[in-house]
């Protein structure tokens, strides 16, 4: 299925609605001084053909709980399409796996993790990934600090 074409207009309200997420038809048709009708029409076609997936709350994690993040790579002993798809099944079990990323290169997987402490990452590791049959290699990067983090992509 071909994605349907947006024009300046959709991409100006996808910029405001990945920025703030919470902003009203009324606060978006002020901003682009265009009808309310008009956006309310144009904001449920994004959505209906699957540009806008959801809108969310960002958590300030810090703010609740000490929490710790890697970024194991993953290298798969096999690279069957259904070795493949039984390892993103697999990881969408689990909700400390925040982001899965089928790679090339060295690693098949890289995914992100989200763990109170390294103690829990390690036996997630060892239960959870280490104990996939078709998991080869597993190679662990550590965050230590975060100066970045956007989540709106620039159109």
């Amino acid at each position: 299925m071909q994605p349907q074409k947006v024009d300046q207009t959709d991409i100006e309200i996808l910029n405001l609605l990945q920025r703030d997420g919470l902003l009203t038809y009324k606060e978006v048709s002020g901003k682009l001084r265009k009808s309310m009708t008009h956006i309310v029409e144009r904001i449920k076609k994004l959505r209906t053909n699957g540009y806008i997936k959801s809108t969310v709350a960002i958590v300030d994690i810090d703010k609740l709980r000490s929490h710790f993040i890697a970024f194991p790579h993953i290298q798969l002993t096999m690279h069957s399409e259904d070795i493949v798809r039984a390892f993103k099944a697999e990881m969408e079990k689990y909700p400390e796996v925040m982001e899965c990323y089928h790679l090339t290169g060295h690693f098949d997987f890289m995914l992100k993790v989200a763990m109170p402490d390294m103690v829990s990452y390690n036996n997630f590791l060892r239960d959870n990934i280490g104990a996939l049959a078709y998991v080869g290699n597993i190679q662990s990067f550590l965050v230590l600090n975060q100066s970045k983090a956007e989540t709106a992509y620039a159109l």
